[in-house]
């Protein structure tokens, strides 16, 4: 029998769901902690940019999991590794040398241009590799007298949701409640070049963090020039540039990194998501030797990272993007896509802002985005509003100009129906 739970389950739904669709989302709703929103559909199957509910709808998938599927639904190359690797060796542990990591390090090193890569397994754990590889090398290189290190970070940024990366954030939501934070993490506004030097001139500055968009906030674009006035200044006050590609990184904005639109080389570069092409948690911290050898054999490490399932699964993510030409289709389709975007009512979307295939609108703020989610996923589209105004559209780099003119047609009915 269904619960009387069930129609609030499904609030923002004006159709009918199934049984199968109600269940679900009840089971989820009872058994897990209620620390999501997810719009109310309930997806079985993904093929290349299209995704499938249980009751066999097909959807474009707008979202791509927050970038993670790039090379789109169980790419085929990515499912043969997968299967290979998995009936052979899928974990040892850092404790023995396996044949595949050095392959996958190698490739992923000449690829991106630096000499090292620290392999862990999600975007947080990235980010949180990058502040402690920062604050070692300030204490071994730059000599910042012991537990003095200050780490900057721009406001609006989103790294995760562990203690230490969110006692570097500013959205309540992210880190109300879980107090105390980690000490000498120190936030200015994001695309303030004075703010900045400001902050960095302090001589016990280890580093600044800095996504070159800003994903989470609603797709924000620094002002022209930006990214290498931060390269300049980090130079000149002896501080680390890091780059948080986690999601803009991997041809997502038509670009191998986000960081080559302003041909800027940073110290530190942080992947994740497109790293796996979403069938196995898979991230990686770059620098090169002066700052990733200051980390010696004990001091950090990950029971997972570097496996040989992972080093397998993103080698072949990599050489997809590589090989299927992902950042030029990002570039070309992003800009048509923007352009479609653009000739939306200005009185439902007053902002239209992206690169490549990471774009976004802002909506009037009268209408509800999980409300407006949940009228595209009734047409058809799956994406997520992010902080309730914006809505952000990013599918698999794989999609075609035929399929983004069938999905804007979507987008375009929905946002309309507000006008």
């Amino acid at each position: 029998m269904l619960s009387r739970l069930q129609p609030a389950l499904v609030r923002g739904f004006s159709s009918k769901k199934s049984p199968k669709v109600l269940s679900a989302i009840e089971r989820e709703y009872r058994y897990g902690a209620h620390n999501y929103k997810p719009v109310p559909v309930v997806l079985e199957k993904g093929e290349g940019i299209y995704v499938y509910d249980v009751d066999g709808k097909r959807y474009f998938d707008f979202l791509s999991g927050y970038s993670s599927v790039s090379q789109g639904h169980c790419h085929p190359r990515l499912q043969k590794v997968f299967k290979e690797q998995a009936g052979k060796l899928t974990m040892t542990s850092r404790a023995f040398h396996t044949k595949d990591l050095g392959k996958y390090e190698e490739y992923i090193t000449k690829l991106l241009k630096f000499d090292k890569v620290l392999p862990m397994n999600t975007g947080a754990e990235a980010c949180e590799t990058a502040i402690k590889l920062a604050r070692r090398w300030a204490y071994e290189v730059k000599k910042v007298p012991k537990n003095q290190a200050k780490m900057v970070f721009a406001r609006g940024n989103f790294m995760g949701r562990t203690i230490a990366v969110i006692s570097a954030s500013s959205d309540p939501d992210n880190y109300g409640g879980y107090g105390p934070f980690v000490p000498n993490m120190e936030l200015v506004p994001y695309d303030d070049l004075i703010a900045l030097e400001k902050s960095i001139s302090d001589p016990n500055t280890a580093a600044f963090m800095v996504e070159p968009i800003q994903g989470e906030a609603g797709v924000i674009l620094p002002s022209p020039g930006y990214l290498k006035a931060v390269r300049e200044l980090c130079t000149k006050y002896n501080v680390l540039m890091i780059a948080d590609e986690v999601q803009t990184g991997l041809a997502r904005t038509g670009k191998m990194l986000c960081v080559d639109h302003d041909s800027v080389k940073p110290d530190i570069v942080t992947l994740g998501k497109a790293l796996s092409g979403g069938y196995y948690p898979v991230s990686a911290i770059l620098a090169n030797d002066p700052v990733m050898l200051v980390i010696k054999p004990g001091q950090h490490g990950s029971t997972y990272g570097g496996n040989p399932l992972a080093a397998r699964i993103a080698t072949e993510a990599l050489k997809i993007l590589v090989e299927e030409n992902l950042a030029e289709n990002a570039a070309k389709q992003g800009d048509y896509l923007l352009e479609k975007l653009k000739t939306l009512p200005k009185d439902v979307v007053p902002e239209v802002r992206g690169k490549g295939l990471l774009t976004a609108i802002s909506i009037n703020p009268k209408i509800d985005g999980y409300q407006l989610c949940c009228r595209l996923a009734e047409n058809g589209l799956i994406t997520k509003n992010t902080h309730a105004t914006n809505i952000r559209f990013a599918p698999p780099l794989t999609i075609t100009k035929p399929e983004i003119d069938e999905a804007f047609a979507v987008i375009e009915k929905v946002i309309k129906s507000y006008a």
